[in-house]
């Protein structure tokens, strides 16, 4: 496509690198902005960049925060004791929009997965480890994706943390196998939350 102007250009290039947004929907955005006035267009990119700057990650549990500790880790009504161990940023959304879960949580930043080149050290797997030797936390429910990834995933760290006695529980499998948590609906999700099902201990070695 030939554009008559080189800044627009640029803005299209720039808009098409987000995630599922082609070279023609970058078009329909950057020429939407360009009939915006121009105060709301800085007040738009000032809040992207405020938000890249200065957003943080919670030393507890690792969601984004604008506070060391965000307010789930911080919140006083919050059961310590429970613990939910999700892949990303956005299943904690999910999970909370269900308004099923009283705990806490803890992001791992990832699924294991070694034909992509991840593995547990790139993961916030000994964090939650360490969370767990406090010897705080009761009950810790694995809501992860219910594919290989996921599983060997949990397994993992179940492993990890077969020394100490805390109860490990999976969501029940109301979200089929190969689903992802974001795109399932939040009632389904917090049915998979209340009848969660208990996970034995496994003896193999990994």
């Amino acid at each position: 496509m030939n554009y008559s102007s080189t800044l627009l250009e640029n803005a299209v290039n720039e808009l098409a690198k987000l995630p599922g947004i082609g070279r023609k929907t970058a078009l329909r955005l950057a020429l939407h902005l360009l009939k915006e006035k121009k105060e709301a267009v800085h007040l738009f990119s000032n809040t992207i960049a405020e938000m890249r700057e200065q957003i943080q990650f919670c030393s507890v549990c690792n969601n984004v925060s604008d506070t060391q500790v965000c307010n789930i880790c911080a919140s006083s009504v919050r059961k310590k004791s429970i613990v939910c161990v999700v892949e990303n940023i956005r299943d904690v959304m999910a999970i909370e929009a269900t308004q099923q879960f009283s705990g806490l949580f803890h992001v791992l930043g990832g699924l294991i997965s070694p034909l992509d080149g991840v593995g547990p050290d790139q993961l916030f797997i000994e964090s939650l480890v360490e969370r767990v030797k406090t010897g705080t936390i009761e009950e810790l429910i694995f809501a992860l994706n219910p594919n290989i990834q996921g599983d060997t995933t949990l397994f993992y760290i179940q492993k990890k943390i077969e020394s100490f006695p805390v109860k490990i529980t999976s969501l029940a499998r109301g979200i089929s196998f190969g689903g992802e948590l974001e795109y399932a609906d939040e009632f389904t999700l917090a049915k998979s939350i209340q009848n969660r099902i208990s996970i034995e201990r496994q003896k193999n070695n990994y």
